[in-house]
């Protein structure tokens, strides 16, 4: 079986996403990653939101400039550029714009609270 990543992934276009689905950041996984030849990911979302009366729990993430791969996601320092697209009608529809990064595991403290 393939590993997951886990992503985390701010959208930043729409400015006004957040006021329209109530979501500040998107989390969720994606083993598209382990394929390097993988020019989009697919990414399972944790929560999924509704945006114009659609209810949105997959999303497909593609690097925002030409010449770009996603795998760069893990070098770099915050996090990397990407459209976004939801499904519609079975196909992709690019509507959003945003930044993506690994979401790192959650580490147990001693007194069992996590950091």
């Amino acid at each position: 079986m393939t590993a997951t990543a886990k992503v985390r992934i701010f959208v930043t276009e729409p400015w006004d996403f957040e006021r329209i689905t109530g979501a500040t950041e998107l989390t969720g996984w994606t083993s598209d990653h382990a394929d390097p030849d993988n020019e989009e990911w697919e990414v399972h979302l944790d929560s999924g939101f509704e945006y114009h009366g659609l209810q949105v729990d997959r999303l497909l993430a593609g690097p925002r400039y030409v010449g770009e791969h996603l795998l760069r996601m893990f070098d770099a320092v915050t996090a990397f550029p990407v459209r976004l697209a939801h499904p519609q009608d079975d196909d992709w529809h690019y509507a959003f714009i945003g930044m993506i990064s690994p979401r790192p595991e959650r580490e147990e403290m001693e007194d069992g609270n996590s950091i």
